[in-house]
């Protein structure tokens, strides 16, 4: 029991470890990959023109070419919304920023409609996403038409109604009707003030930004935190646009204070290591697997690739599994999130801990840049680590002190790293012990390589002994997480022992005396077997060793019996035994003269009739000679056969019934062929007397 409840805190203290230190990486190819895949539809059109922009947006931020056919589908929806006046705000909205990415041919009078449009819908705006769509919408028109004069005269006053829905703890409402607060929507006013800021005819008053910024403070304070250093924005409120979660909500922060701090020349002092722990926790997704998380996720990465003053900077490794045999080299990668390059800067290795261990070990190391692979490289490991689970900490340190008003590289950096090698066995040996005095009877040495196939007798008085040690590649006594003896008896009862060791010599030894109850008494052979493994280990083994055969004493009356072997579930679908028939051997018939000779007896009576009717000068001349007549001649003639065998078949095998059936059949046929046959005859004897 506390060798299982010693494991148990041994496993919580390294999955702390683990969640305390994480490898994020940049955009990879994979979601390169996940992009064309959910967003290219095979027809050339989408569903809606939101989703048509999250499909244009997240291939922009790939720098994949848009096909010609999209290009063209997406360019005439967006003339066929623009010049209807029955479209909606938000897809007007949704129509222009798909427009401000496929640069389709749309003449200015059409922007001046639309922002004719929206200032008047500016005036009856109530709802936060009324004046998100009509400021977005503004916004856009000024950047794709050469007409300039697109402003708000009254910014200040459409700057307060947009404050009035802001709350004390930095969230916002969506319209003043409803007290709930959003994150979500927080960033969509975030978004919106922005635009506002940037049409403002005249600077907004400095005191409405100020307090903005304090906005900005009191929702960075409500921050969610994993351990790894990965913050996200919660969202439990479903609002206006349905059910967000984490992930939109995040992104839509990082778009609205994104857009902010580029339409504003004040610093917002965007809290760094939280802007850095947003990017960790974007990264951390991975890939998503639907079109709507993925363009949440790449839309918010692209927004923090040039976030004005807080551009984050991503440590990633190439590999976190390192074997010390082969002298492999810890190689670090310092990006954007999008994965492009960082500026000169320097990587240096702080601390090392050992896993599931708060103490730390300084290293000081600083690793060589290698201008060609971009990699940060420390070419040889310290000298006081050995091969297992650790967590190294490192620095990144920017050469000009001029970019950190441009990257946010955060504090240290923990990363988990697996030092693996081959451990060395040596002085592998068995030996069956005399109970009493100890003396060796039999000793073997063992070749743990896979050579050795021993053979081995005791009885229930002897002792079976087995010992080895096992030493890291530096020399240093090394305990693996599984190191077990294994004794499986021909009936398929087996049991398993725990090698202990002290320090590098590991020794088990079994007294056959008190292991007899849970041996079950059972004499013959087993097979030894010896497992020897760890996640460090190269060279981990399941080594059979060969065989005992054990001389136990009798079992008792009431000793326990073992427990019944279970049986494979799926041995049913196995190939069943062969069926193999027997048939009946083949009858002994007579040669085939004899049927021959019985055959002819059998027509012989047939015979004998058409000679009688020869000798009894039967009259065959009145059988009608002309056609039909003959033909009902010949059905009388072969009715009356029939009739004769219907007899025979009665007799044979035919039962009563179906007997009486067929002959009611055949009588009324003879009837009818009898009665043609005998008028006929009739009326030619009729005519010969008449003569």
């Amino acid at each position: 029991m506390a060798g299982k409840l010693g494991f148990l805190v041994l496993a919580s203290l390294i999955l702390l470890s683990m969640c305390e230190s994480a490898v994020f990486n940049p955009v990879s190819d994979s979601h390169r990959s996940a992009a064309l895949e959910l967003f290219y539809p095979s027809d050339g059109s989408f569903g809606s023109l939101e989703m048509m922009y999250e499909a244009l947006r997240t291939l922009e931020v790939f720098g994949i070419e848009k096909k010609p056919d999209v290009r063209a589908s997406a360019c005439a929806s967006v003339a066929v919304t623009l010049r209807s006046t029955s479209s909606a705000s938000e897809d007007l909205f949704n129509a222009l920023r798909v427009n401000g990415i496929l640069k389709c041919e749309l003449n200015d009078e059409m922007f001046a409609e639309i922002a004719s449009r929206f200032d008047h819908n500016l005036n009856d705006a109530k709802s936060l996403l009324d004046f998100y769509h009509s400021i977005g919408s503004l916004v856009l028109v000024k950047d794709q038409t050469s007409n300039s004069d697109v402003h708000l005269r009254d910014a200040d006053k459409i700057f307060r109604s947009l404050k009035d829905l802001s709350q004390s703890d930095g969230r916002w409402r969506y319209n003043s009707n409803n007290p709930d607060s959003s994150t979500d929507a927080a960033g969509i006013a975030l978004e919106t003030l922005a635009g506002v800021i940037s049409l403002a005819s005249s600077e907004i008053d400095r005191s409405l930004v100020a307090n903005l910024k304090n906005d900005i403070v009191k929702l960075f304070d409500s921050i969610e935190r994993y351990d790894d250093g990965a913050c996200y924005f919660d969202e439990k409120l479903v609002g206006a646009r349905g059910e967000q979660g984490p992930l939109s909500a995040s992104s839509s922060v990082v778009r609205g204070i994104t857009a902010l701090a580029e339409a504003t020349s004040e610093s917002l002092n965007l809290p760094g290591e939280k802007i850095l722990g947003l990017a960790k926790f974007f990264l951390g997704i991975g890939v998503p697997g639907s079109a709507k998380e993925l363009y949440h996720q790449i839309d918010a990465l692209a927004c923090l690739e040039k976030i004005r003053g807080s551009v984050p900077l991503i440590l990633s490794l190439p590999a976190t599994v390192l074997s010390v045999t082969r002298a492999d080299q810890l190689k670090v990668r310092v990006n954007t999130v999008l994965g492009s390059a960082a500026p000169p800067l320097t990587v240096n290795l702080r601390q090392i801990y050992v896993s599931g261990s708060k103490d730390a070990s300084v290293v000081n190391q600083k690793l060589k840049f290698d201008p060609d692979s971009g990699m940060h490289v420390l070419e040889t490991l310290p000298t006081n680590i050995d091969i297992g689970n650790y967590v190294f900490s490192f620095e990144i340190v920017l050469d000009d002190p001029e970019y950190k008003k441009t990257y946010v590289t955060g504090g240290r950096t923990k990363v988990p790293i697996h030092l693996t090698g081959v451990v060395q066995f040596d002085n592998a040996e068995i030996a069956v012990l005399d109970s009493d005095l100890g003396t060796v009877e039999t000793h073997k040495k063992l070749d743990l390589s896979g050579g050795s196939a021993i053979s081995l007798y005791a009885n229930h008085l002897q002792k079976l002994r087995l010992s080895f040690t096992l030493a890291s590649p530096s020399g240093d006594a090394f305990k693996p997480h599984q190191a077990f003896l294994s004794l499986r008896h021909g009936s398929g009862v087996e049991h398993i022992f725990v090698v202990s060791n002290s320090g590098k010599k590991f020794e088990i030894v079994l007294d056959f005396l008190g292991l007899v109850e849970k041996f079950y008494y059972l004499s013959g052979k087993y097979d030894i077997q010896l497992t020897v493994g760890d996640s460090v280990m190269e060279n981990s083994f399941f080594q059979p060793l060969g065989l005992i055969e054990l001389d136990l004493p009798d079992a008792p009356e009431k000793a326990a019996q073992p427990p019944p072997q279970s049986v494979d579930q799926y041995s049913r679908y196995g190939p069943k035994a062969e069926i193999t028939h027997i048939f009946r051997a083949p009858e002994k018939r007579p040669p085939i003269e004899l049927s021959l000779v019985f055959l002819g007896l059998v027509l012989l009576p047939f015979l004998g009739f058409l000679a009688g009717l020869f000798c009894l000068r039967t009259n065959l001349k009145n059988l009608p000679r002309s056609s039909i007549p003959a033909t009902f001649g010949i059905f009388f003639h072969m009715g009356i056969a029939a009739v004769l065998s219907l007899y025979a078949f009665f007799w044979f095998k035919l039962d009563l019934f179906t007997t009486l059936k067929a002959l009611g059949i055949l009588g009324i046929f003879l009837m009818l062929v009898g009665h043609k046959t005998l008028s006929h005859l009739a009326s030619t004897s009729a005519k010969l007397k008449s003569t």
